[in-house]
Formats: structure tokens, C-alpha cells, sequence
């Protein structure tokens, strides 16, 4: 263990490549010098784009679902933990050798193959920033609302929101993640004091916490509990699915392996728990309030009486919602979409195709209920990156045992440009896994391969690619 964590950092020249079509800035390998987060910085990466609203939203959902406190706080803190350790293991490329997801990827998939898992990953976060976009756009039309009552009967009003939210990325995306960085440090802070306010709100208008944690379970049987919890878990690990492989794109800046490693685990799994508890007491008091679990808390902030203290809540939620939305939606896609075409597309590009992919997306239907954002959107997207991780994971530490060459991950003539750019073999493993994950919708018998989709998918990429890659290599 201790030879994993201490893995000498490698510092990469690019330079020389004289065909230079698989480099810019952006994915160019990291140079030592750069590369100095701590701990510290890694951990309060990991709160401030844990502290968000889908986290507050994924708890409620679990009991707008049905489940009581701990069932829902058990089901996320697991989903983390198990999450965590492809979240690590990715990473270490990254820290190791100061390379980012798209980069990473040509090793297993190809120079040009790449661009699959790239594009896979980019559009789901083009989801991701449709989803935190609408968020942030309803909170725009509910302040409106406090300062324009009569704005509350314009139909047309929670596009208008969501349009100017959008305007508002649009601006810093064209500025320049550096643009937005000193709020980056307050957006966290704003949103979990909003969150620690809904908290002290519900102790004292539902009667304590006494009432709030015994809201029973609305699961008779331990049947019905385990086919609500089963797909429930897939969501918790298909939530940081996304991160977890494009991790690299930050522990590129790392110190160390163990600055990455010990970082996240102190991050990740303690900030999801302590602020899916406040979504979680949040809603179930809604239901000792209003008689109704209210899972949004844009909706929820909608029906207090103050409307000062609405204003100060709502202006909160969109600083934080505008930070979390750069830093953890628009970085990682844009690297993606630059790895298609380094020479033409860089980050503010790469940024703005981000941008209007999520409008595609329609985030007000993934939004529509819990179910349709928990087992629809987490579950669906899943199927699709767990056989990618699963790809990544085995090509780095069995296949090549944590040993790359670097340099030639950007030559188009070097060890990864397999057949033509592709290697195929990481492709029917990708393909495979996709298909017998996916299955589970198809045919009712076999619906427990969809529930345990990013691990079904997870596992047959896994061991076909090594398979297929072991029988080349004899």
C-alpha cells in the first residue's frame, strides 16, 4: 500500500512532439511545480461541490421515496464510500503523471478512441449543467417574485429564470474560470448556511428533531424496502459517477498520492453525509409542517413568510449554484470536448458547446420528480460509465501496472494509436458492459441488471477487457 501512495510524480515534455494535433494548453501534462495542492485543498475541493442542491435534492428524494432518516442517510453514506474507491484510484494517473481524464483515456481506448469515454462523460455533464442551471434559474424567478408579486401569473416566467441563470454561466465561461474564482471560496459557505437556517426552521416549527427522525419508513415488507434501496444505491454511486473519472482533471494539481488519497476521503464521503442529513430532516419535517414531503428547496424557501429572509436565501443559492456550476459542470466537459479537436477547441469553446448541450438536455423534465431523477438520470447514465471506469481501472493497474508513457499519449504515432487511433478491444468491452447493464430495461426478468447498472456495467468491462488485452499481449 504504502508504495501506491508514494509513486514518484513524473513531469512529462510534450514539446518535442512535432505533430502537436493532440495538445493545447489545457490538456498538456501538468509540470511538478504546478501541482501543489495539499490535503486541505483536495478536502475543501470536495465540500464545496458536495454542498450543493442535487446533494439536498438526492437525500429528499430518498424520502419523498419512502424511506425514514437513517435508511436514506445509511443508502448515501455507502454510496459514497463505495464510490470513493474508483474515485482514488482513478486519481493516482492524474497526480502521478499531471494528466487530465480525456488524456488518460487514449491509453486504454486510444488517441482517437478516446474521445468516446470524453464525449460520454461531456454529455452527461451537459446534463448536469442543464440540471443546476434550471435550479439556479427558478431561484432567479422566485426573487423576482418577491420584488414583482405580480410576476407569479407570467407562464413564461421559470424560462425567463433559467435563461438568465444561463446568461449568467455564459458570462463567466467567456471570461474565464479565473473570472469566478474568489467566489468560488463563498458559495459553499452561503449554501450550508442557507441549508444549517432550513435546519434551525425545521427543529422549531416541527417540534425538534424528536418528531423529524421518526417518521416511519412507508415500506411494510423488507421486499419492498430492498427494491426501493437496490437502484437507490446505483443512483448514490451513479451521482459522483461522472467525477469519478474525471478526478484527474484536478489531482493532476495534487502534491502527492497521499495528498489525493487522504483528501478525498475527507472531503467526499463526511460533506455528502452532513448535508444530505439537512435535506433529509428538511423534508421530513415538510411532512409534519405542510402534510407533504417538499424535496425541491427552492420550492420549499417559495412558501416562507418573510420575504427578506427569502431574499437573502434565494440570492445564496444562486452565488452557490453559479460556482459549483463552473467549477465541477463546465472544467471537466470542456477538457472533453478540446480533446476532439486540441488545435481548434479550447476551454471557452469547449465551454459553450457545455452550455448549449444542457439547454438540449430539457433539465425541467429530469427534475420533474424524484423518480425520474433518481432512477431515470443517475441509473440511466451509470449503465454508461461504469464500464468505462471499469476500462480505465484495469488498463492502469493490471494491465500496465501503473506505468505509462507519457509522451506518447500525445504523439499520434506513439504506443496508444492502437488501429488507426482506436484500440477495439477497449470498445467491445465499453459496448458490452453498456448493453448487459442496459438490458434490465428491456426485459422485465432480468430488471436487477439495470438496478445494479454502474456495477453490472462496472464488472463486464472490467474483466472482458482484460481478457481481450491479456490474449493480445501473449
Amino acid at each position: 500500500m504504502s508504495h501506491f501512495i508514494d509513486t514518484e510524480l513524473i513531469e512529462t515534455d510534450v514539446t518535442s512532439i512535432a505533430d502537436q494535433k493532440l495538445i493545447n494548453r489545457d490538456l498538456s501534462p501538468t509540470k511538478i511545480s504546478e501541482r501543489s495542492w495539499g490535503t486541505y485543498a483536495i478536502a475543501a475541493l470536495w465540500i464545496g461541490m458536495s454542498v450543493n442542491i442535487p446533494t439536498y435534492m438526492l437525500a429528499s428524494g430518498l424520502i419523498a421515496g419512502g424511506m425514514n432518516w437513517w435508511q436514506a442517510l445509511m443508502t448515501i453514506g455507502l454510496g459514497n464510500l463505495i464510490v470513493l474507491i474508483p474515485m482514488v484510484l482513478n486519481a493516482h494517473a492524474g497526480t502521478k503523471y499531471g494528466i487530465p481524464f480525456p488524456v488518460l483515456a487514449r491509453a486504454s481506448f486510444g488517441t482517437k478512441g478516446s474521445n468516446i469515454p470524453a464525449l460520454l462523460r461531456a454529455i452527461v455533464a451537459c446534463g448536469w449543467f442543464g440540471i443546476q442551471t434550471w435550479i439556479g434559474g427558478q431561484a432567479i424567478n422566485s426573487l423576482i417574485i418577491i420584488i414583482l408579486p405580480e410576476w407569479a401569473v407570467f407562464s413564461w416566467g421559470p424560462g425567463i429564470g433559467f435563461m438568465l441563470f444561463w446568461a449568467m454561466n455564459v458570462y463567466f465561461i467567456v471570461k474565464g474560470i479565473e473570472s469566478i474564482k474568489w467566489l468560488e471560496s463563498y458559495g459553499a459557505p452561503f449554501l450550508l448556511l442557507v441549508g444549517l437556517g432550513l435546519l434551525t426552521w425545521a427543529y422549531v416549527n416541527a417540534g425538534g428533531f424528536g418528531p423529524i427522525l421518526s417518521q416511519p419508513s412507508k415500506f411494510t415488507t423488507t421486499g419492498e424496502f430492498w427494491k426501493f434501496f437496490i437502484p437507490s444505491l446505483t443512483g448514490m454511486v451513479g451521482f459522483w459517477a461522472t467525477l469519478s473519472l474525471n478526478i484527474p482533471d484536478f489531482t493532476r494539481y495534487a502534491k502527492s498520492q497521499k495528498s489525493q488519497m487522504i483528501g478525498q476521503a475527507l472531503g467526499l464521503p463526511p460533506a455528502m453525509i452532513l448535508f444530505s442529513f439537512i435535506g433529509i430532516a428538511v423534508t421530513s419535517a415538510t411532512v409534519i409542517i405542510f402534510g407533504e414531503a417538499i424535496w425541491d428547496p427552492v420550492a420549499l424557501l417559495s412558501r416562507f413568510e418573510s420575504s427578506v429572509v427569502v431574499a437573502i436565501s434565494l440570492f445564496s443559492l444562486i452565488i452557490a449554484t453559479l460556482t459549483t456550476n463552473i467549477a465541477a459542470n463546465v472544467v471537466s466537459p470542456a477538457n472533453d470536448f478540446a480533446n476532439l479537436s486540441p488545435k481548434h477547441i479550447n476551454f471557452v469553446k469547449g465551454g459553450l458547446i457545455t452550455a448549449v448541450v444542457g439547454i438540449m438536455m430539457m433539465p425541467w423534465k429530469l427534475l420533474s420528480d424524484y423518480s425520474a431523477y433518481i432512477f431515470g438520470w443517475l441509473i440511466g447514465y451509470s449503465s454508461f460509465l461504469g464500464p468505462i471506469a471499469g476500462i480505465l481501472i484495469c488498463d492502469y493497474f493490471i494491465i500496465r501496472k501503473r506505468k505509462l508513457n507519457a509522451k506518447d499519449l500525445y504523439d499520434p504515432k506513439g504506443d496508444y494509436t492502437y488501429n488507426k487511433g482506436f484500440n477495439l478491444k477497449a470498445v467491445y468491452a465499453l459496448v458490452a458492459g453498456v448493453f448487459i447493464a442496459l438490458i434490465g430495461l428491456i426485459i422485465p426478468e432480468v430488471s436487477f441488471l439495470y438496478d445494479y447498472a454502474w456495477f453490472v456495467g462496472f464488472a463486464v468491462a472490467f474483466i472482458l477487457y482484460w481478457i481481450l488485452m491479456e490474449k493480445h499481449n501473449k
